[in-house]
Protein backbone atom coordinates (compact mmCIF):
# COMPACT_ATOMS: atom_id res chain seq x y z
CA UNK A 1 0.00 0.00 0.00
CA UNK A 2 1.47 3.26 -1.15
CA UNK A 3 2.53 6.14 1.03
CA UNK A 4 0.99 9.56 1.39
CA UNK A 5 2.13 12.04 -1.26
CA UNK A 6 2.26 15.84 -1.18
CA UNK A 7 -0.58 16.42 -3.69
CA UNK A 8 -2.98 14.02 -1.96
CA UNK A 9 -5.32 15.29 0.72
CA UNK A 10 -4.79 13.02 3.68
CA UNK A 11 -7.77 11.16 5.09
CA UNK A 12 -8.18 9.20 8.29
CA UNK A 13 -10.97 7.49 10.15
CA UNK A 14 -12.41 4.56 12.03
CA UNK A 15 -14.13 1.60 10.38
CA UNK A 16 -16.07 -0.74 12.68
CA UNK A 17 -16.40 -4.32 11.50
CA UNK A 18 -19.46 -5.88 13.08
CA UNK A 19 -21.08 -9.24 12.47
CA UNK A 20 -21.87 -12.65 13.86
CA UNK A 21 -18.96 -14.70 15.26
CA UNK A 22 -16.68 -16.22 12.61
CA UNK A 23 -17.84 -13.95 9.76
CA UNK A 24 -14.20 -13.08 8.96
CA UNK A 25 -13.78 -9.68 10.63
CA UNK A 26 -10.35 -10.50 12.08
CA UNK A 27 -9.17 -11.93 8.74
CA UNK A 28 -10.07 -8.64 7.01
CA UNK A 29 -8.26 -6.62 9.72
CA UNK A 30 -5.12 -8.76 9.51
CA UNK A 31 -5.14 -8.72 5.69
CA UNK A 32 -5.31 -4.94 5.59
CA UNK A 33 -2.68 -4.35 8.27
CA UNK A 34 -0.44 -7.00 6.71
CA UNK A 35 0.31 -8.50 10.10
CA UNK A 36 -1.53 -10.37 12.80
CA UNK A 37 -3.08 -7.89 15.21
CA UNK A 38 -6.27 -9.84 15.74
CA UNK A 39 -6.79 -13.43 16.81
CA UNK A 40 -7.99 -15.70 13.99
CA UNK A 41 -9.41 -19.06 14.97
CA UNK A 42 -11.96 -21.50 13.55
CA UNK A 43 -13.71 -21.21 16.92
CA UNK A 44 -16.42 -18.62 17.40
CA UNK A 45 -16.18 -15.69 19.83
CA UNK A 46 -12.40 -15.61 19.90
CA UNK A 47 -12.05 -11.81 19.64
CA UNK A 48 -12.91 -10.55 23.13
CA UNK A 49 -12.38 -6.85 22.90
CA UNK A 50 -12.39 -4.19 20.18
CA UNK A 51 -8.95 -4.30 18.57
CA UNK A 52 -7.65 -1.48 16.42
CA UNK A 53 -5.79 -2.59 13.29
CA UNK A 54 -4.08 0.38 11.64
CA UNK A 55 -2.96 0.55 8.03
CA UNK A 56 -2.48 2.90 5.07
CA UNK A 57 -4.33 2.77 1.76
CA UNK A 58 -3.00 5.38 -0.69
CA UNK A 59 -3.50 8.73 1.11
CA UNK A 60 -5.77 7.32 3.84
CA UNK A 61 -4.99 5.89 7.24
CA UNK A 62 -7.74 3.38 7.97
CA UNK A 63 -8.23 2.28 11.57
CA UNK A 64 -10.22 -0.94 11.69
CA UNK A 65 -12.15 -1.62 14.86
CA UNK A 66 -12.31 -5.41 14.83
CA UNK A 67 -15.18 -6.00 17.25
CA UNK A 68 -16.13 -9.21 19.04
CA UNK A 69 -18.74 -11.24 17.17
CA UNK A 70 -22.30 -10.26 18.09
CA UNK A 71 -24.27 -13.17 19.51
CA UNK A 72 -26.90 -13.81 22.17
CA UNK A 73 -25.05 -13.30 25.48
CA UNK A 74 -25.42 -15.93 28.19
CA UNK A 75 -22.69 -14.98 30.68
CA UNK A 76 -21.19 -11.78 32.06
CA UNK A 77 -18.20 -12.06 29.69
CA UNK A 78 -20.57 -12.54 26.72
CA UNK A 79 -22.52 -9.41 27.68
CA UNK A 80 -19.32 -7.39 27.99
CA UNK A 81 -18.14 -8.60 24.56
CA UNK A 82 -21.43 -7.74 22.83
CA UNK A 83 -21.52 -4.30 24.52
CA UNK A 84 -17.96 -3.70 23.30
CA UNK A 85 -18.99 -4.54 19.72
CA UNK A 86 -21.88 -2.06 19.69
CA UNK A 87 -19.74 0.64 21.32
CA UNK A 88 -17.19 0.12 18.53
CA UNK A 89 -19.92 0.51 15.91
CA UNK A 90 -21.17 3.70 17.57
CA UNK A 91 -17.68 5.24 17.62
CA UNK A 92 -16.87 4.64 13.94
CA UNK A 93 -16.98 6.86 10.86
CA UNK A 94 -18.11 3.87 8.78
CA UNK A 95 -19.86 0.76 10.10
CA UNK A 96 -19.44 -2.42 8.08
CA UNK A 97 -21.63 -5.48 8.54
CA UNK A 98 -19.59 -8.56 7.60
CA UNK A 99 -21.76 -11.56 6.69
CA UNK A 100 -20.50 -15.09 6.12
CA UNK A 101 -22.06 -15.67 2.69
CA UNK A 102 -21.95 -19.43 3.18
CA UNK A 103 -24.03 -19.23 6.39
CA UNK A 104 -26.39 -16.62 4.92
CA UNK A 105 -29.04 -14.81 6.94
CA UNK A 106 -28.83 -16.45 10.35
CA UNK A 107 -30.92 -15.32 13.36
CA UNK A 108 -27.79 -13.48 14.57
CA UNK A 109 -27.53 -11.53 11.29
CA UNK A 110 -31.24 -10.69 11.53
CA UNK A 111 -30.76 -9.46 15.09
CA UNK A 112 -27.84 -7.21 14.09
CA UNK A 113 -29.83 -5.70 11.18
CA UNK A 114 -32.77 -4.99 13.53
CA UNK A 115 -30.38 -3.21 15.90
CA UNK A 116 -28.92 -1.14 13.03
CA UNK A 117 -32.49 -0.08 12.12
CA UNK A 118 -33.26 0.68 15.77
CA UNK A 119 -30.06 2.76 16.13
CA UNK A 120 -30.76 4.54 12.81
CA UNK A 121 -27.20 3.66 11.82
CA UNK A 122 -25.80 3.73 8.31
CA UNK A 123 -23.79 0.70 7.22
CA UNK A 124 -21.91 -0.95 4.39
CA UNK A 125 -22.44 -4.65 3.64
CA UNK A 126 -19.57 -7.05 3.03
CA UNK A 127 -20.44 -10.58 1.93
CA UNK A 128 -17.37 -12.63 2.83
CA UNK A 129 -16.30 -16.19 1.87
CA UNK A 130 -17.77 -15.80 -1.64
CA UNK A 131 -15.46 -18.58 -2.84
CA UNK A 132 -17.82 -21.03 -1.08
CA UNK A 133 -20.94 -19.97 -3.00
CA UNK A 134 -22.27 -19.93 -6.59
CA UNK A 135 -22.80 -16.47 -8.13
CA UNK A 136 -26.62 -16.80 -8.39
CA UNK A 137 -26.85 -17.65 -4.68
CA UNK A 138 -24.66 -14.65 -3.84
CA UNK A 139 -26.85 -12.28 -5.81
CA UNK A 140 -29.97 -13.70 -4.15
CA UNK A 141 -28.40 -13.24 -0.69
CA UNK A 142 -27.30 -9.69 -1.49
CA UNK A 143 -30.80 -8.77 -2.69
CA UNK A 144 -32.44 -10.32 0.40
CA UNK A 145 -30.12 -8.43 2.79
CA UNK A 146 -30.57 -5.13 0.94
CA UNK A 147 -34.32 -5.62 1.18
CA UNK A 148 -34.01 -5.84 4.97
CA UNK A 149 -31.76 -2.77 5.25
CA UNK A 150 -30.66 0.02 2.92
CA UNK A 151 -26.91 -0.51 2.89
CA UNK A 152 -24.83 2.36 1.49
CA UNK A 153 -22.83 -0.10 -0.59
CA UNK A 154 -22.41 -3.88 -0.98
CA UNK A 155 -19.11 -5.70 -1.51
CA UNK A 156 -18.58 -9.38 -2.23
CA UNK A 157 -15.15 -10.56 -1.14
CA UNK A 158 -13.05 -13.45 0.04
CA UNK A 159 -10.86 -12.11 2.86
CA UNK A 160 -8.97 -15.40 2.96
CA UNK A 161 -7.70 -15.27 -0.64
CA UNK A 162 -7.97 -11.50 -1.19
CA UNK A 163 -10.63 -11.66 -3.91
CA UNK A 164 -12.20 -8.21 -4.60
CA UNK A 165 -10.92 -6.90 -1.26
CA UNK A 166 -9.04 -3.99 -2.90
CA UNK A 167 -12.35 -2.50 -4.11
CA UNK A 168 -13.58 -2.49 -0.52
CA UNK A 169 -10.43 -0.75 0.75
CA UNK A 170 -10.63 1.82 -2.07
CA UNK A 171 -14.23 2.64 -1.10
CA UNK A 172 -13.27 3.16 2.55
CA UNK A 173 -10.33 5.31 1.51
CA UNK A 174 -12.58 7.59 -0.54
CA UNK A 175 -15.35 7.86 2.06
CA UNK A 176 -13.40 8.55 5.26
CA UNK A 177 -13.09 12.20 6.36
CA UNK A 178 -10.26 14.50 5.35
CA UNK A 179 -7.95 14.55 8.33
CA UNK A 180 -4.31 14.24 9.39
CA UNK A 181 -3.33 10.68 10.33
CA UNK A 182 -3.89 9.80 13.99
CA UNK A 183 -1.05 7.30 14.33
CA UNK A 184 2.56 7.05 13.12
CA UNK A 185 2.74 5.44 9.66
CA UNK A 186 4.48 2.27 10.90
CA UNK A 187 2.07 1.60 13.79
CA UNK A 188 -0.14 -1.46 13.23
CA UNK A 189 -2.22 -1.58 16.41
CA UNK A 190 -2.93 0.36 19.57
CA UNK A 191 -2.87 -2.82 21.64
CA UNK A 192 0.08 -3.08 24.05
CA UNK A 193 2.60 -5.70 22.91
CA UNK A 194 2.13 -7.83 26.02
CA UNK A 195 -1.64 -8.08 25.34
CA UNK A 196 -1.02 -8.82 21.68
CA UNK A 197 1.35 -11.62 22.75
CA UNK A 198 -1.27 -12.92 25.21
CA UNK A 199 -3.81 -13.00 22.37
CA UNK A 200 -1.41 -15.11 20.30
CA UNK A 201 -1.03 -17.57 23.20
CA UNK A 202 -4.82 -17.71 23.51
CA UNK A 203 -5.16 -18.40 19.79
CA UNK A 204 -2.72 -21.33 20.03
CA UNK A 205 -4.67 -22.72 23.00
CA UNK A 206 -7.86 -22.66 20.91
CA UNK A 207 -6.03 -24.20 17.98
CA UNK A 208 -4.39 -27.09 19.82
CA UNK A 209 -7.09 -27.87 22.38
CA UNK A 210 -9.97 -27.84 19.88
CA UNK A 211 -13.21 -28.62 21.76
CA UNK A 212 -11.60 -29.86 24.98
CA UNK A 213 -11.45 -26.60 26.93
CA UNK A 214 -13.92 -24.30 25.19
CA UNK A 215 -14.06 -20.71 26.47
CA UNK A 216 -13.28 -21.32 30.08
CA UNK A 217 -9.75 -19.96 29.93
CA UNK A 218 -8.03 -16.62 29.76
CA UNK A 219 -4.38 -15.59 29.32
CA UNK A 220 -2.93 -12.82 31.47
CA UNK A 221 0.51 -11.27 30.84
CA UNK A 222 2.34 -11.14 34.18
CA UNK A 223 5.79 -9.94 33.08
CA UNK A 224 7.06 -8.23 29.92
CA UNK A 225 10.70 -7.28 30.43
CA UNK A 226 13.56 -6.36 28.14
CA UNK A 227 16.74 -8.14 29.22
CA UNK A 228 20.34 -6.93 29.02
CA UNK A 229 20.95 -8.88 25.80
CA UNK A 230 17.92 -6.97 24.30
CA UNK A 231 15.72 -10.06 24.20
CA UNK A 232 12.30 -10.07 25.89
CA UNK A 233 11.28 -12.21 28.83
CA UNK A 234 7.51 -12.79 28.79
CA UNK A 235 5.67 -14.60 31.55
CA UNK A 236 1.99 -15.41 31.13
CA UNK A 237 -0.55 -17.19 33.25
CA UNK A 238 -3.30 -19.27 31.70
CA UNK A 239 -6.31 -19.28 34.03
CA UNK A 240 -8.71 -22.19 33.75
CA UNK A 241 -11.84 -22.90 35.79
CA UNK A 242 -11.29 -26.54 36.75
CA UNK A 243 -8.46 -28.91 37.71
CA UNK A 244 -9.50 -31.22 34.85
CA UNK A 245 -8.91 -28.33 32.40
CA UNK A 246 -5.46 -27.71 33.86
CA UNK A 247 -4.54 -31.35 33.19
CA UNK A 248 -5.69 -31.01 29.54
CA UNK A 249 -3.78 -27.74 29.00
CA UNK A 250 -0.57 -29.20 30.47
CA UNK A 251 -0.86 -32.50 28.57
CA UNK A 252 1.02 -35.69 29.36
CA UNK A 253 4.35 -34.78 31.01
CA UNK A 254 3.77 -31.15 29.97
CA UNK A 255 3.75 -32.03 26.25
CA UNK A 256 0.71 -29.89 25.31
CA UNK A 257 1.81 -26.69 27.07
CA UNK A 258 5.27 -27.11 25.53
CA UNK A 259 3.78 -27.39 22.02
CA UNK A 260 1.54 -24.36 22.59
CA UNK A 261 4.44 -22.34 24.03
CA UNK A 262 6.75 -23.13 21.09
CA UNK A 263 4.14 -22.20 18.47
CA UNK A 264 3.21 -18.97 20.30
CA UNK A 265 6.85 -17.95 20.88
CA UNK A 266 7.69 -18.41 17.18
CA UNK A 267 4.75 -16.27 16.11
CA UNK A 268 5.49 -13.54 18.67
CA UNK A 269 9.15 -13.47 17.54
CA UNK A 270 8.10 -13.25 13.87
CA UNK A 271 5.71 -10.41 14.66
CA UNK A 272 8.15 -8.38 16.77
CA UNK A 273 11.30 -9.45 14.89
CA UNK A 274 12.93 -9.90 18.27
CA UNK A 275 14.11 -12.78 20.44
CA UNK A 276 11.52 -13.78 23.04
CA UNK A 277 11.77 -16.10 26.06
CA UNK A 278 8.20 -17.19 26.78
CA UNK A 279 7.18 -18.83 30.05
CA UNK A 280 3.64 -20.17 30.48
CA UNK A 281 2.01 -21.09 33.80
CA UNK A 282 -1.39 -22.72 34.28
CA UNK A 283 -3.52 -21.89 37.32
CA UNK A 284 -7.03 -22.80 38.37
CA UNK A 285 -9.24 -19.84 39.20
CA UNK A 286 -12.86 -20.99 39.18
CA UNK A 287 -14.40 -17.54 39.01
CA UNK A 288 -12.02 -15.60 36.77
CA UNK A 289 -15.06 -14.74 34.60
CA UNK A 290 -16.39 -12.64 37.49
CA UNK A 291 -13.20 -10.75 38.31
CA UNK A 292 -13.47 -7.00 37.41
CA UNK A 293 -9.67 -6.72 37.03
CA UNK A 294 -9.73 -9.18 34.11
CA UNK A 295 -12.25 -6.97 32.31
CA UNK A 296 -10.49 -3.64 32.78
CA UNK A 297 -7.22 -5.06 31.39
CA UNK A 298 -9.08 -5.93 28.17
CA UNK A 299 -11.05 -2.68 28.03
CA UNK A 300 -14.39 -4.41 28.64
CA UNK A 301 -17.21 -3.12 30.83
CA UNK A 302 -17.67 -5.48 33.79
CA UNK A 303 -21.22 -4.18 34.35
CA UNK A 304 -22.41 -4.39 30.73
Amino acid sequence: MSNNTMQDISRCGFVALIGAPNAGKSTITNDFVGSKVSIVSPKEQTTRTTIKGIGIYKNTQIIFLDTPGIFTPKRRLDRAMVASAWTGAGDADITVLVVDAHSGITPQVDEIINKLVENKQKAVLVLNKIDLLKKEKLLELSAALNEKFRFDETFMISAKNGEHIEEFYAYLSEHLPESPWYYPEEQMSDMPLKLLAAEIVREKLFLYLQQEVPYELTVEPELWQRREDNSIRAEMTIYVQRDSHKIIVLGKNGSMIKKIGQAARKEIEDLLEERVHLFLFVKVRADWGNDPARYSEWGLNFNA
